[in-house]
């Protein structure tokens, strides 16, 4: 595997929480590739995904201190990026240089992918726990269905299960009337 997908351990956050400062620096350091890869899944440009990660990552080093529970942390920083990401989303071309003519479909064209990446990343966010954990694992993280079930510690059917629900409820959430169709 070239890239490790694993969240930095329980006793490394609380250690952190605790104020160790070399255990603080390994905990963002260990979670800096899960939190671009969230970025990069929710935010509707490469630059505004690197914004948010850098956001997020300021976040958990100034206040590691108010994670609850220590196995949350990828939950946490979930949410942190996701609303950085809807937060620069409503940033819309205000800030930026007028475009020209030529360039107007393709502004709006943006514009209302940012919009549709808000949605996807509320919809995921008000998922049960238990889907929304599986489904960040397998679709956003790219986990294979073991790697899943295992971290989880549950079978592969129940996985499957969980996954199934998810992404049906994001399909209903988000109004994709064929897909809910055929069930």
């Amino acid at each position: 595997m070239a890239e490790r997908t694993d969240w930095p351990g329980e006793s490394l956050v609380a250690a952190a929480q605790a104020g160790d400062l070399d255990s603080l620096t390994a905990l963002v350091a260990g979670a800096h590739p899960n939190v671009r890869r969230f970025a990069y899944s929710l935010c509707a440009s490469r630059e505004d995904a690197e914004d948010a990660a850098q956001e997020a990552l300021i976040i958990l080093y100034r206040r590691i201190g108010m994670l609850r529970a220590s196995g949350a942390l990828a939950s946490w920083m979930f949410r942190i990026v996701r609303n950085e990401c809807l937060r620069r989303a409503r940033l819309v071309p205000r800030e930026r240089a007028p475009l020209p003519d030529s360039a107007v479909l393709s502004a709006e064209d943006e514009v209302l992918r940012r919009l549709e990446a808000g949605r996807v990343a509320e919809a995921i966010a008000a998922l049960p726990a238990d889907q929304r954990r599986v489904l960040i694992m397998r679709d956003v993280q790219g986990h294979s269905g073991r790697a899943t079930a295992d971290a989880l510690g549950l079978g592969t059917a129940a996985m499957k299960s969980r996954l199934h629900r998810a992404r049906a409820a994001l399909r209903l959430t988000l109004g994709d009337t064929r897909a809910a169709a055929h069930h």
